[in-house]
């Protein structure tokens, strides 16, 4: 996707990637950072024109320590809550009917005699 001017950062100067908050991981104060693996679009006399961001990467132009953008973390909790739905986990029960040990999900029959089985909460 390439990018042409967005909005303004708080200095007054365009932020041309949008809204970021890039943190050094070495926590060196700098506020200076180049972005890696970025494609720039210019004119012949070497005007920006467009960018376009191949995989989002940024150092620390005060350290060279690797760059965060933490206005990227609520996005990123977000996807990995989704993700982190809780899938249901077998349990293992003694059928009533044959008194056979089976390993069950909630709501699923006896796999041997077809008995209808609960699963009772834990206190």
């Amino acid at each position: 996707m390439w990018h042409g001017s967005r909005g303004a950062c708080p200095h007054g100067r365009p932020s041309i990637l949008g809204t970021m908050w890039l943190v050094c991981t070495s926590r060196c104060g700098g506020r200076l950072f180049r972005p890696l693996d970025a494609e720039l679009v210019i004119d012949a006399e070497g005007g920006y024109q467009a960018h376009r961001v191949l995989q989002p990467s940024y150092l620390c132009l005060n350290c060279g320590a690797p760059a965060v953008d933490l206005g990227k973390v609520p996005e990123a909790m977000a996807e990995e809550a989704e993700e982190d739905d809780v899938a249901p986990v077998p349990v293992d029960l003694l059928c009533p009917v044959c008194e056979t040990m089976v390993a069950v999900l909630p709501g699923e029959e006896c796999p041997n005699c077809g008995a209808g089985l609960e699963v009772g909460e834990r206190p």
